[in-house]
């Protein structure tokens, strides 16, 4: 099939990284944690480096046990790869896409990727975040990297960028059947309570006008347009001494279980790859939580490289595409 343009178009698929192995724990923890972005350990930007360090070697050892429990590292790299790799082939129809993977805190990084894009003379670029829900500690740190990344090197890149996409249709129909898939699996008796499980994050964000929490109403609120059923919203994966956004994961199944709740499905809203929240939090710590509790805990499966997750990813693309004139708009998937 003829494509409509000649010059290779680059996607970035921006994530958060995760250590591959145990002895890379403990570094991967000190660049989260060095990010005065997502949380600031002292009013003094020269402390934060070494506050970040002293955290993360007291957080490693425990963190090394969470991941040994589901391999040994995570899986997050391997399975984006997945991802820009369908996605990729699933784009070669309408123009010649190179699709690559930026990790924020670990590797790849946003100046060695965009240095292989610019070799490669690939200097119209989007930049797909694989967080569907905005928040200025996860896509906006992502994209400010690679801002300053893109600053550093002698390459005339224009870079656009995909921020959120919280009511994606494919993105929705995605969870809306992984809810029906688990409801189904159940006696025809049971009827479950739906808890919508996202990361945390600091209050204080939300209080600046972060709009995390909308993009999350959006997700949710769509979702309930195809299922007809209502849910619980709480938070995971809190880290450091500030306020987090309430109630979290263990609060609401303790609550549930106090109302005589026996079967919760849990939807693992802003995550789109299996990685330690839902491998270890949901599927061991909340798993034990919530036997303990007499509650039976049903996880919605990741979406990871579901076609039509990747069929979703695609049409973000090619709009962001249409929209910079990089792509004729009536060049179809």
């Amino acid at each position: 099939m003829a494509k409509d343009i000649k010059k290779q178009i680059g996607v970035l698929l921006l994530n958060l990284g995760g250590p591959e192995r145990l002895p890379d724990v403990e570094p991967f923890l000190y660049n989260l944690f060095s990010d005065r972005q997502i949380i600031r350990l002292s009013p003094l930007p020269f402390l934060q480096k070494p506050i970040a360090w002293l955290i993360a070697h007291r957080r490693a050892p425990k963190s090394c046990k969470a991941y040994a429990q589901i391999g040994g590292g995570s899986p997050l790299k391997r399975i984006t790869g997945e991802q820009g790799q369908a996605l990729e082939e699933r784009l070669a129809s309408i123009a010649d896409f190179k699709v690559e993977m930026v990790m924020r805190y670990w590797h790849p990084g946003a100046e060695e990727v965009l240095e292989e894009f610019g070799q490669a003379g690939i200097t119209d670029i989007v930049a797909l975040t694989l967080y569907p829900h905005y928040s200025l500690a996860t896509t906006g740190s992502s994209l400010l990297d690679l801002e300053q990344a893109a600053a550093k090197l002698d390459y005339d890149f224009h870079i656009t960028p995909v921020a959120s996409w919280p009511d994606q249709a494919e993105y929705v129909h995605c969870l809306v059947r992984g809810i029906r898939q688990e409801i189904k699996k159940l006696p025809a008796a049971v009827s479950p309570t739906i808890v919508y499980s996202a990361h945390s994050l600091p209050v204080k964000f939300i209080e600046e006008g972060d709009p995390y929490l909308d993009d999350l109403a959006k997700t949710i609120s769509a979702i309930e347009k195809q299922t007809g059923l209502g849910g619980t919203l709480c938070f995971q994966s809190r880290s450091g001494p500030v306020e987090w956004l309430a109630p979290s994961t263990p609060h609401t199944l303790t609550e549930l279980s106090a109302q005589g709740v026996k079967d919760v499905v849990m939807v693992p809203i802003s995550f789109v790859s299996d990685h330690v929240e839902t491998l270890y939090e949901i599927d061991i710590q909340y798993g034990e939580l919530a036997e303990g509790l007499g509650i039976r805990l049903h996880r919605t499966r990741s979406l990871n490289t579901e076609p039509e997750f990747i069929e979703g990813l695609a049409k973000l693309v090619r709009e962001a595409c249409s929209a910079q004139g990089w792509l004729d708009a009536s060049k179809q998937l």
